[in-house]
């Protein structure tokens, strides 16, 4: 496939209130199917709404096609693939935030939030476990990989997902506005922005980053969503605080263009970087 279309549903979920957000997620699914969309993303926790504390467990479900919330969005999901954060509950009763990508009526993949920031205006850790796993899947489109919000910050994650083959990272993100920068910007937007210009520059990958709008108990939601190319230029972003729909074309014969002329994945020794990793592992463990 030489080209793909693809959405970014930049949307203001409701707080707690799963069967409205669900509405809204079916609403833009049909607007992004007008505009010829083949792969649509939605932000972290999308069908939730983020500060939820002690509604974790009143919202979570099952990565299961059988729940009824999960069963609308796989059958809308049959001409179009869509990717949608959720409260994820597993047969021992823990909650993740996740990360659910549909396609064709199946869930194709699930990822669990890996790192939980529990420090300043954060406190994830109180309320849900960490994801253990981390992989790229295969979809019709091509080979793809899914972070969530905190888990771009640590450039492990990414480089991973690289080197197990995905030329397409999907991020969703539920980031707050703090902070200001010399752009008359907000510093954590301009911070996001510049890292996901840097992961598609040195991946020489496709970057999508899905980010929410709205206000949650004093928190706002900047949105901004954007995609970059693989060369780590802008191809198009959505406005700060407005719900809107991101549509873009990305040409996947980019990825030959950018990988011949700048052959980074080529060049890399993964095999050095385990090498030296298990050398500080050990290091670092005989300090007591």
């Amino acid at each position: 496939m030489a080209q793909l279309r693809v959405g970014l549903a930049q949307i203001n979920p409701v707080l707690g209130d799963v069967q409205r957000n669900l509405q809204t997620h079916l609403e833009f699914i049909r607007k992004a199917r007008e505009q010829e969309v083949q792969l649509l993303c939605f932000p972290e926790l999308s069908l939730t709404g983020y500060l939820l504390k002690d509604l974790v467990r009143d919202v979570a479900i099952a990565a299961d096609a059988n729940r009824p919330t999960m069963a609308e969005l796989l059958a809308a999901s049959q001409d179009m693939d869509v990717l949608v954060g959720f409260v994820e509950a597993d047969s021992r009763h823990r909650f993740f935030i996740s990360a659910a990508y549909l396609s064709q009526g199946q869930i194709l993949h699930v990822h669990r939030k890996l790192y939980l920031p529990t420090y300043g205006m954060f406190e994830e850790g109180r309320y849900w476990a960490a994801g253990s796993r981390l992989g790229a899947f295969d979809t019709r489109f091509g080979r793809f990989g899914v972070l969530i919000c905190e888990d771009f910050w640590h450039m492990s994650s990414a480089y991973a997902l690289w080197q197990d083959g995905a030329d397409v990272l999907l991020l969703i993100s539920a980031s707050p506005g703090r902070g200001l920068s010399p752009e008359a910007a907000l510093g954590s937007s301009r911070s996001v922005e510049v890292m996901n210009q840097m992961y598609a520059t040195f991946l020489t990958d496709f970057v999508l980053h899905c980010n929410r709008v709205g206000f949650e108990d004093g928190l706002n939601f900047w949105g901004g969503s954007t995609v970059f190319g693989p060369d780590g230029k802008l191809i198009a972003q959505a406005p700060y605080f407005e719900e809107s729909l991101l549509t873009t074309t990305l040409d996947l014969n980019a990825l030959r263009r950018v990988r011949v002329q700048l052959p980074l994945l080529r060049d890399e020794r993964p095999t050095l970087v385990y090498g030296e990793l298990r050398r500080i592992l050990r290091s670092s463990s005989a300090v007591p």
